[in-house]
């Protein structure tokens, strides 16, 4: 399990940014990631690497600290 997955999601819907958006994104990163596994990653069924989770930051243009803060 992973406790960013919330986060992701919660950042997402607001930059109103579609998880198409954010895997394609990542893609351009480096990261071949799919919509159904981003899934995954936001519902807290799949692990999330260190590396990953820099990715997902700088995608999302926040701090890493902002993926692990509480809502």
């Amino acid at each position: 399990m992973n406790i960013i997955g919330p986060q992701i999601k919660r950042l997402c819907e607001k930059n109103s940014m579609a998880q198409e958006e954010l895997t394609a994104q990542c893609n351009l990163l480096g990261w071949n990631i799919s919509r159904g596994t981003l899934a995954k990653i936001e519902s807290q069924v799949r692990r999330v690497t260190d590396s990953e989770v820099a990715l997902i930051a700088k995608v999302l243009n926040v701090d890493i600290s902002d993926l692990y803060e509480e809502p």
